[in-house]
Formats: structure tokens, C-alpha cells, sequence
């Protein structure tokens, strides 16, 4: 903690609060970036904080200054993840949960505040049947196992500037300001899986959040020792045995989609093959579905923590946690 800064915001009503984790780095070019773009802001060295916006300004107003920011450090190349900027707003919420501001995606992880998204695990209850008329990597539909549950599993795309290459959820995606995280569900179901809106509408299931914190490498496309902080609304959906409901690739982003088995996809966690975050969505899936036990796994309570772990900053988690 001592490279870290925490970004606080404060109110006259709630006070103090802590809304994000800045690395120092991240801290030495706000310090080194003009007053007159970064705005009106307290740094304290001696306690490792950064306090925004000390003077009252709307939520627009301050929707403003961050993108006056951020786009600031993306024209002058401060920071090798703004090469990815996405034209997405994301929000950050204050203590009561309202919105505080909204944030271009790309840069929200300079901040370390809060990220939102959504996860969605397609499963089968027994093996996929030959015939279905869609070229995809089955190799695993043979595959025995001691569990009656396939998953279907994306590849990456290998020209993603993020964890190119890496295994990942049936369907995920990023909550934008005001989305309704089923409607991204919906969303992003078919854009990246190709999987019918009525399928997605009348079969998924919301299981609950997943809470974590997890920290940048090189895969991540941008500076490594970022800090995430993350919500995921996750939702199960269990599809025909019979292969007539397959996903497939659509926009790009995923390479392919492999129907897999228990077995193999813990051989995959193992080997590092997952997206981290996504690593942590299948043992949550693992847990709910009496794959993952007590009786089997000797860290169980620590993994089952970890996986909806308190976390410090405000925000709509707080109201499913």
C-alpha cells in the first residue's frame, strides 16, 4: 500500500470517502499534468491520498473535467492503455450510490475506482450430439467425465490488445453509465456469441455478483500494477442438449467456442489459460453447482470469500453483497 494512493472523494454529507486505488505513478503525472486540465485537486504525500473536485460541481461538470483529463494524457501518450480508448462511458457512484461521474472505459483503471460488468456461463447437462450443422472445436464432447455439466468455452481473439489468446466466459461484457446489466447481458449474448435474444430473454438466470480486486500484468494491454476493483452481475444459462442453440463467433472478439468438460476446464485454471477475472466467474460457477465442495477442496471458505470478497468503495454492489 505504500505505492498506492487512495482516490477520495468528499461531500458535506457523507464526508471523506474512498472511491479508488491510484498507483504512484499514476499520482506523479496527475502532478506533473497543468492545473488548468487536471482541475482542482488536494494530493497528500504524507498520507498517500488524492482527494477530487474540492469545490461543488455537477455531475456533468465533473463528467467534464475527468474527460478533459484523461484525453489530455491520451493525446500526449502518458499512459499505454489510453492507445485502447473506447468511446464508452463508465460510472463511478458516491457514497449514497448516486452517479458521481462517468469516465471513458479505457482510463477508469488509472483511477482504480470501481469497474461494472456482466458475466454469462452457457452450459449443457450432457454431452453435445454430433449434427448440429456449426463448425466448432468438440473435441471435448467425447471427452468422459465424472460430471454431467459442459461448458462453453471462448477463445480470444489473438488480436485483442487485452489477454489476447486467453480462455474467457460464454459472454461477458462492460455496464456502460445507466445500462441495465440484463439488457448488456441481451447485448452482448449476441454480439459475441451470436445466441438468439429470445434464447438470452426466457432462459437466463441471474445467480448473483462476484467481487474482486485483481491487478494488471503485461497481458492486460496496458500498464502493469493498475488496480481493479470489480462487480460482475452473473447469470447462468443452461442450452439444449440437442446442439440446436450453439454460439458462435460474431464481432470478432472471440476466436472460438469449445463445449468442454469439468475435468478439462479445471486443467485449464490451472494452467493459467483463463482471463483472471473470468478464471474467478467458473469457480463461482463451480461453487454453485456442487462442483467445487468442501469435501474436495481444502481451501473452499478462502476461494468462496475471495470470490465475493467487501469491498472498500461505494457503488450498487453494495446493495447485492
Amino acid at each position: 500500500m505504500r505505492n498506492l494512493y487512495t482516490l477520495i472523494w468528499e461531500d458535506d454529507v457523507s464526508g471523506p470517502v474512498p472511491i479508488g486505488y491510484m498507483p504512484r505513478f499514476v499520482v506523479n503525472a496527475l502532478l506533473e499534468t497543468p492545473p488548468s486540465i487536471r482541475g482542482d485537486l488536494d494530493i497528500s504525500v504524507d498520507q498517500n491520498t488524492v482527494t477530487l473536485f474540492r469545490r461543488p460541481r455537477t455531475e456533468a461538470e465533473r463528467t467534464e473535467l475527468i474527460a478533459r483529463l484523461t484525453d489530455y494524457w491520451r493525446r500526449n501518450g502518458t499512459f499505454r492503455i489510453l492507445q485502447g480508448w473506447r468511446d464508452e462511458l463508465w460510472p463511478v457512484y458516491d457514497a449514497r450510490g448516486n452517479l458521481l461521474f462517468s469516465m471513458e472505459r479505457s482510463a477508469l483503471g488509472l483511477f482504480g475506482a470501481m469497474r461494472y460488468g456482466v458475466h454469462m456461463t452457457a452450459f449443457v447437462r450432457q454431452p453435445r450430439q454430433s449434427g448440429t450443422g456449426r463448425e466448432i472445436n468438440s473435441s471435448s464432447s467425447s471427452s468422459h467425465s465424472a460430471y454431467d455439466v459442459r461448458v462453453w468455452v471462448p477463445k480470444r481473439s489473438s488480436m485483442k490488445p487485452t489477454y489476447p489468446g486467453m480462455l474467457d466466459n460464454t459472454v461477458a461484457g462492460g455496464l456502460m453509465t445507466d445500462e441495465d446489466p440484463f439488457e448488456c447481458v441481451i447485448r452482448e449474448a449476441d454480439e459475441e456469441a451470436s445466441l438468439p435474444e429470445d434464447v438470452v430473454r426466457d432462459g437466463a438466470r441471474y445467480v448473483g455478483n462476484v467481487t474482486y480486486i485483481y491487478i494488471t500484468d503485461e497481458r492486460s494491454g496496458g500498464e502493469r500494477g493498475l488496480i481493479y476493483p470489480e462487480c460482475q452481475w452473473v447469470y447462468d444459462l443452461e442450452l439444449p442438449p440437442d446442439g440446436s442453440v450453439v454460439p458462435a463467433p460474431e464481432d470478432g472478439e472471440v476466436e472460438s467456442f469449445s463445449l468442454c468438460t469439468v475435468e478439462e476446464i479445471q486443467e485449464q485454471l490451472a494452467q493459467g489459460r483463463w482471463k483472471p477475472n473470468c478464471a474467478i466467474v467458473m469457480l463461482d460457477f463451480f461453487i454453485r453447482h456442487n462442483i467445487l465442495t468442501p469435501e474436495n477442496e481444502p481451501n473452499y471458505e478462502e476461494i468462496r470469500r475471495r470470490v465475493r470478497r467487501d469491498l472498500p468503495f461505494p457503488g450498487p454492489h453494495k446493495a447485492r453483497s
